[in-house]
């Protein structure tokens, strides 16, 4: 009979509606929850076959989408632990702190360390990374179980190892070249003087430090011989204590030329303490080819014009800086910084089919599609913009709206059911 067929239709029409409805309370009420992405709610028709002789009334039904890609407005935040992301993306978080905690997607960065040190977000995700060796760097094999909660908080009371070393200095032009026989290691073994040398604290993986020396000596024009040895020389097992030797190339304007030195005195050093303590590649920061950066050749006294070496005993952590790169450092309370995670972006082929979470996270579906994780700013990914939030997309304004449009339709298939009603009634009247 059609009126019963009408009258289901505006029960869907009074469901439907009220689907729609709780959408808008949704977004209303999430319209200051970071990185929130507000609900549509359309509408489809459930018509049945239009060629029955019977025309049957079919109805309708909501369907609420969220839209995850639209892009929300990036404020500024005065936390420093606080990131959004400019583009597509989501951070990878858990929702625990240990390996067996679930993967889960997020774009709400409102990260701070809870009571253990982890990094967490107000929905309760803890942010995953790749965490970093002595040398900055990381594998990124697309596996999530590489991944590892941010803390840094671990590393207080804890020592790490030179990785750098970097020297302006500049060499006298006018100084007279050595005239003796040079063989190397003359230099750290005290048989000939250096005309200049300048000793740099050196840190091993125990915190302990170590004098090394940088030596010159001029043997002709536009060129030097270097030699880096510690001092004593029993600090390391290279014999004589000598770690580096080589010659040294100047151009004619009295920069570094590089391609005609020995790559010797510019390569990575790994000293082999004799304490036991471990080492990392000691990268040597002696300038580029061409470039003033590093040493030079130049009229004047021979001087040491700046020096920078890290490494040593680590202090209390102080605060955490994330930046624009994804790159996670500890400042601790001496001023020295050390990054620790490098932060990956997620990406989905659709990633408004991602499955919604409590916390304001997304899981994986079939209709988004697996993940990819790579640095953000690579591969299709967004950028992070740290110090900022992502506001929530919902529209205030069109939210009122959709409130009329849903509760006057909800009303109208009210009127369908009242009416049906009464027609009802008149058929049973026929009886009398």
């Amino acid at each position: 009979m059609s009126l019963y067929s009408a009258l289901f239709a505006g029960v869907s029409g009074l469901n439907a509606q009220a689907t729609a409805m709780a959408s808008v309370a949704d977004n209303i009420t999430n319209i200051n929850t970071v990185g929130y992405k507000s609900a549509d709610a359309q509408f489809r028709t459930m018509v049945p076959d239009g060629n029955s002789p019977q025309y049957s009334a079919g109805g309708v039904a909501a369907v609420t989408h969220s839209l995850v890609s639209k892009q929300g407005v990036l404020t500024a935040s005065s936390s420093t632990t606080d990131i959004g992301i400019e583009g597509s993306g989501f951070f990878v978080t858990r929702d625990s702190s240990g390996p067996a905690g679930n993967i889960a997607y997020t774009r709400a960065g409102s990260f701070t360390p809870d009571n253990e040190g982890y990094l967490k977000n107000s929905g309760g995700y803890y942010l995953q990374g790749w965490p970093l060796d002595a040398q900055g760097a990381y594998a990124n094999t697309g596996n999530l179980n590489t991944l590892s909660p941010v803390r840094v908080s671990q590393l207080t009371g804890t020592a790490a190892a030179t990785s750098k070393l970097q020297m302006r200095a500049n060499l006298d032009s006018t100084a007279a070249a050595f005239t003796g026989t040079y063989v190397a290691g003359n230099m750290a073994s005290g048989t000939v003087a250096p005309q200049f040398s300048r000793p740099v604290d050196i840190a091993d993986a125990q915190g302990g430090t170590h004098a090394v020396t940088v030596a010159f000596l001029k043997t002709g024009p536009n060129a030097w011989v270097g030699e880096i040895y510690a001092t004593p020389a029993t600090d390391v097992t290279a014999a004589g204590g000598l770690l580096a030797s080589g010659k040294i190339v100047f151009n004619g304007d009295g920069s570094l030329n590089r391609t005609a030195s020995d790559p010797g005195m510019f390569s990575a050093l790994t000293p082999t303490w004799t304490n036991g303590a471990g080492a990392s590649p000691i990268e040597m920061g002696l300038g580029t080819n061409g470039g003033l950066d590093g040493l030079t050749q130049f009229g004047g006294t021979s001087a040491l014009l700046s020096s920078t070496v890290d490494g040593g005993l680590l202090g209390s952590v102080a605060s955490i800086k994330i930046s624009d790169t994804g790159l996670v450092s500890a400042i601790f309370d001496d001023g020295s910084a050390r990054a620790v995670y490098q932060l990956p972006l997620a990406s989905f082929q659709n990633p408004d089919g991602l499955t919604r979470l409590p916390g304001n996270a997304y899981n994986v579906s079939d209709e988004s599609g697996s993940v990819a994780i790579n640095a953000p700013g690579s591969l299709g990914t967004g950028s992070i913009s740290a110090g900022t939030l992502e506001a929530s997309t919902v529209d205030l304004a069109q939210e009122f709206t959709n409130m009329i449009r849903f509760q006057r339709a909800y009303s109208a298939s009210s009127k369908i059911v009242a009416t049906v009603d009464e027609m009802l009634q008149e058929i049973n009247a026929l009886k009398r």
